[in-house]
């Protein structure tokens, strides 16, 4: 293939307008399409749909309310669960192939809170407009549903895995790494005969003559051919930027529309929580002081949008210092495994993410957003910007309560560690969207649960 001739790397032009071109960052999903497995995919939503409305929505009135399915208009009740049931199925299959495209989030352990978001919103609607219903039927459709849609995410699972081959040349030996696949080297540059094939390669290194016609033929054939950096940032969550030059940072610049789409929604959530939290909220302060000497909240300057401090507001979990004896700034603001500074009532606000709730006035206020990268303390955040590159650049979206480094790493201090959190910053406001956030609010039900990453 003819090299470019303004000196650009040979970066296979075939290749790169047919593949790298389409920027999907997910793998999954283009190797289902490419083998053919997308087309029964989409058979398979449809019968899961049809197989959730018949033995979730038409079963139910024959067998507890001894009607026929075409009786149930004159049964007011009956016609508004299955109806409800129905928008609920519906909305939760458009929701889940959105929300599992993202590196980590396997369809099978997102089935419980998608259709638990779906039906709620059924629910609240039906309160809302104060209409008929029966709660035997919606609790039917709801358990029948999910144990269907269990069956098909693991029959979805062991359908779509891709059979992974390595271009050798470049970079692309990082892909090795990854425990998530088991990559094959090609040796020759003879095309995989498999029909789940994919090609990875490094598209920005001088590749021979041969290995270029050999990506090539593959494009043309409709085996998918990705940049090994593809690979890294959709099976790890993560973007690592090495070098200035690598990425212009505007291609970086999070949509600006959806920022304040998002902010309106924030505002509006977190008024909206506000009277149903207030009460608990009391509750957990006045233990709080029992538990222990000194004031329920706590109160600490840390950097936030667009690197203006700000006082984040959290329920205090540790024992108040003793103000004689010195301490370091540095070291008071890190949170070590097994700190014994925190209380015991502290520990399980903590693990239970309950101390970061007071956090909604700040919500409110504009310092923060439900969803976003964490915010550092002041101290720390400097130390960090001095050790580590573009640090700073993710303070270009507001921080959040939760985020997609909190649910992935959990609470970190270490530098190592700060590092990989900086990537996974990175991959939030490079993939910053409605349907990322969305993926984030339904992991952090299971780290709520689980007690993941808490210290």
């Amino acid at each position: 293939m003819a090299s470019p001739s303004n000196g650009t790397p040979r970066v296979l032009w075939l290749t790169v307008h047919l593949t790298v071109a389409k920027d999907s960052p997910m793998l999954s999903a283009r190797q289902t399409k490419h083998s053919g497995i997308g087309e029964g995919a989409d058979q398979s939503v449809l019968l899961q749909i049809l197989l959730a409305i018949c033995l979730g929505v038409l079963l139910p009135p024959m067998v507890f309310f001894g009607a026929h399915p075409y009786r149930i208009l004159g049964i007011p009740e009956v016609f508004n669960s299955g109806f409800g049931s129905i928008f609920a199925i519906l909305t939760a299959q458009f929701i889940a192939p959105r929300v599992t495209e993202f590196p980590g989030s396997n369809r099978l352990s997102y089935t419980l809170p998608i259709f638990m978001f779906s039906y709620a919103v059924v629910i609240a609607a039906i309160v809302t407009l104060r209409v008929p219903y029966s709660v035997v039927f919606l609790s039917i459709s709801f358990t029948t549903t999910i144990i269907i849609e269990v069956m098909f995410a693991v029959m979805r699972h062991r359908l779509s895995k891709s059979d992974v081959y390595l271009v050798p040349g470049g970079r692309v030996g990082q892909v090795l790494a990854i425990s998530d696949i088991t990559p094959v080297v090609m040796t020759t540059p003879a095309l995989p005969e498999s029909a789940r094939a994919i090609l990875v390669a490094d598209l920005h290194y001088d590749l021979d003559a041969e290995r270029e016609r050999t990506i090539a033929e593959a494009t043309l054939r409709g085996i998918p051919v990705y940049h090994y950096k593809q690979v890294l940032e959709s099976l790890t969550g993560q973007v690592n930027i090495e070098h200035m030059s690598e990425y212009l940072f505007g291609s970086l610049l999070p949509d600006l529309t959806y920022a304040r789409a998002k902010r309106v929604g924030d505002v509006l959530i977190s008024l909206a929580l506000l009277p149903i939290l207030a009460l608990p909220l009391l509750i957990v302060a006045v233990l709080i002081r029992l538990d222990s000497p000194g004031p329920a909240l706590f109160l600490q300057t840390r950097m936030g949008y667009a690197k203006k401090p700000f006082k984040v507001i959290k329920f205090r979990t540790m024992r108040v210092p003793d103000p004689s004896k010195p301490v370091d700034a540095t070291d008071m603001a890190m949170t070590k495994h097994g700190d014994s500074r925190i209380t015991k009532l502290g520990s399980f606000l903590r693990r239970t993410r309950i101390d970061e709730l007071p956090q909604i006035f700040n919500v409110i206020k504009g310092d923060m957003s439900w969803i976003g990268p964490r915010p550092e303390a002041i101290v720390l955040s400097e130390w960090y910007e001095g050790e580590l590159p573009f640090y700073s650049y993710r303070h270009i979206v507001r921080p959040g309560i939760t985020g997609w480094a909190q649910i992935n790493q959990g609470h970190v201090t270490d530098i190592n560690d700060i590092t990989m959190k900086l990537h996974y910053d990175f991959y939030y406001i490079k993939n910053f969207s409605y349907w990322l956030d969305l993926t984030i609010t339904a992991r952090t039900v299971w780290v709520i649960l689980t007690g993941f990453g808490s210290k």
